[in-house]
């Protein structure tokens, strides 16, 4: 069969896996109904890519099965980061292509070297991806992944850049938003917790990025109906 392989994805240091670990875990908690959540940030550079590919290998490597959509058709480098290439050595069809197309979704998502792991990657970054999310042909996409996967991970591009997010968010269960720390303001914070309000996407948690403790180690916090994953 062929498969998207991950040849650049090193092991993460333990603290790290702990953290993403019970980020995982406390998603479980939220119930059957969220299928389809978004990974989201305020501004670039946060981690939000990052997250959302560590989150996606954590549920499938537990053998949930598991979709990943990069919808960040801006500036990914999703593909180029993690090196994604076929086992066939063909051309990967990307997001926008699919979207820009009128084929079947059983065709769109594909299997990994990650067992229980499916994934449309982004290959080809469009100037104005706003058209393709806008299109009902999206909502369908999220409706059938929602529908074949337990969970969908849509990685978007950042809050306050465009309204991209808030058009993924009204599709979706709810949010995870990723905050870098010392980086993000509060004030940044609250605005994006209002735009997902606005866009009516359930706030489903904040993972605070980039936070070393005092030992050099990362660690994670649960605090309320917030889950502060520090990696």
């Amino acid at each position: 069969m062929n498969k998207i392989v991950f040849n650049n994805n090193p092991e993460l240091p333990y603290a790290m896996e702990e953290a993403l670990n019970s980020l995982r875990i406390n998603i479980g908690f939220l119930g059957k109904d969220v299928k389809k959540i978004m990974i989201v940030s305020s501004t670039p550079n946060e981690g939000k890519s990052f997250v959302t590919m560590q989150l996606f290998r954590q549920f499938a490597q537990t053998g949930i099965k598991t979709a990943l959509i990069d919808a960040d058709m801006r500036k990914s480098t999703m593909a180029i980061k993690y090196d994604m290439k076929l086992t066939n050595g063909g051309k990967i069809q990307g997001t926008s292509a699919v979207l820009s197309g009128d084929g079947d979704f059983d065709q769109a998502f594909y299997p990994t070297s990650i067992d229980n792991g499916f994934i449309l990657p982004n290959i080809d970054n469009v100037i104005n991806p706003s058209k393709l999310l806008e299109n009902q042909r999206f909502e369908e996409l999220l409706n059938y992944a929602g529908e074949n996967f337990r969970y969908t991970l849509v990685d978007s591009s950042p809050l306050d850049l465009v309204s991209d997010g808030e058009r993924i968010g009204s599709l979706c269960d709810g949010a995870i938003l990723v905050v870098r720390s010392g980086v993000t303001s509060k004030s940044m914070v609250r605005h994006s917790a209002m735009q997902l309000e606005r866009a009516g996407c359930p706030l489903l948690g904040v993972v605070l990025n980039r936070v070393e403790s005092s030992k050099g180690k990362y660690y994670y916090k649960k605090q309320g109906t917030y889950y502060y994953a520090n990696n």
